[in-house]
């Protein structure tokens, strides 16, 4: 079946989409209010500071919760296009417009030989299970880029390439997309040559545009264990038998501060350490690239340091959710079941954040709960989904070479 499923024309996706966006806009507009903290603060608060500041030539120096590559500022300077709106109106419109222009990405190669039309529907749960703070951050927009990447990525790996690096300069964790391409061939050499060629040429414009586009390297290396960080949960516990640490706000997140927390934090690095030490394992052990390998592999990569990660915000579910439904769009992959997960994941965090945060922060039953079920789905789905890369990839018996290593696909059951 080539065509969008049993939904002709793929009208029931869109509805649902529209419906599913209508309630997230009347939430970071103030219409509908969760209980909790309000996400939107980022936007009117945090970027539109950002934006004043970049407005004047130079990026936020003396900020150090700016944490992001230098080509953040665009997304940060974006609602500037939109004039006739107030600074935060104008940016959730774009990041609804981005949505859109992910929910088109999906349709259209689910109507493609050798893919479904499920990851539509993954991206539209996703997205909404996450509740407001999905519009509310520039994580969407950033997915969408590297979701066009990966489905560029047969057809046209010059596009791939430059969407990649202009994804890393977004927010450096699209260069994940990079784990499983080929490194021989025409088109593997046409997209290694085309994302180093971008990363340097929009890094140097950067550079040259405004003083401080590399600030992001030093400002991140203060960070601490982030109270919804899988380490985190030891101190959660700790609360509980006397540990005399602290909960604030440190580097523009919700911080551990206290005993033992520089060991857990360096603990987590190591174990990032690890997971990026499998992924190069894993690359020198694959023999047979499939027609998922590209995307399997970005969707592995970013799972496993998402979840080793000192930090786990809220908005780094969409990263899972963009890839994990280009997983599931591809007939040839075996990542739809870590992919739920990841959905299911998403569900979780909605409720620990933002309803149920004062819980979290308070370490108490309720928030601990939430967050090891969250983490727990986390560390399942990135166990699973190693599991099902190694064993895709394995090479053959007798250790002959695959006839062909494109990034993503060789095959009909390509994505388009």
């Amino acid at each position: 079946m080539t065509g969008g499923g049993g939904v002709r024309g793929g009208w029931l996706p869109v509805v649902s989409w529209a419906v599913t966006r209508a309630v997230v806009l009347l939430c970071v507009l103030r219409v509908v209010v969760l209980p909790g903290p309000d996400v939107t603060t980022d936007v009117s608060v945090i970027y539109q500071g950002w934006y004043d500041v970049l407005k004047t030539g130079t990026y936020p120096l003396d900020d150090v919760t700016w944490q992001y590559p230098p080509a953040a500022a665009l997304a940060v300077l974006a609602p500037g296009l939109l004039p006739f709106l107030d600074y935060a109106p104008a940016f959730f419109a774009l990041v609804l417009a981005a949505d859109a222009v992910g929910l088109a990405l999906f349709l259209r190669a689910g109507r493609q030989a050798g893919n479904r039309p499920a990851g539509a529907w993954v991206w539209i749960a996703g997205v909404a299970l996450l509740g407001p703070t999905a519009y509310a951050r520039y994580d969407l927009m950033v997915t969408v880029v590297a979701v066009a990447a990966l489905f560029a990525a047969v057809r046209r790996p010059r596009v791939a390439g430059a969407l990649v690096a202009f994804g890393t300069l977004l927010k450096a964790w699209p260069a994940l997309l990079l784990a499983g391409a080929a490194l021989r061939g025409r088109r593997a050499g046409a997209l290694w040559r085309s994302a180093g060629a971008t990363a340097a040429g929009l890094t140097v414009c950067c550079v040259a545009a405004a003083p401080g586009a590399l600030a992001f390297l030093t400002f991140q290396r203060d960070r601490g264990t982030e109270i919804e960080s899988l380490g985190a949960l030891v101190f959660h516990v700790a609360r509980h038998y006397g540990w005399d640490g602290q909960v604030l706000l440190n580097y523009g997140s919700v911080e551990f501060l206290g005993p033992g927390v520089e060991l857990v934090s360096s603990l987590a690095l190591a174990l990032s350490g690890a997971a990026l030490g499998w992924l190069v394992l894993w690359r020198l052990r694959a023999g047979a690239f499939t027609a998922a390998t590209l995307c399997d592999a970005a969707f592995t990569a970013t799972l496993l340091l998402t979840t080793t990660s000192r930090v786990i915000s809220p908005q780094y579910m969409l990263w899972l959710v963009g890839l994990g439904a280009v997983c599931t769009t591809v007939r040839a992959s075996r990542q739809a079941l870590p992919a739920v997960l990841v959905v299911l994941a998403t569900g979780v965090t909605l409720l620990e954040f933002p309803i149920g945060f004062a819980h979290v922060v308070a370490s108490d039953p309720r928030g601990v709960a939430l967050l090891a079920l969250r983490n727990g789905l986390l560390v399942a789905a990135s166990l699973l989904a190693c599991r099902r890369l190694w064993a895709s990839t394995r090479r053959p018996v007798g250790g002959m070479e695959p006839l062909s290593a494109a990034p993503c696909a060789h095959t009909p059951a390509t994505v388009r």
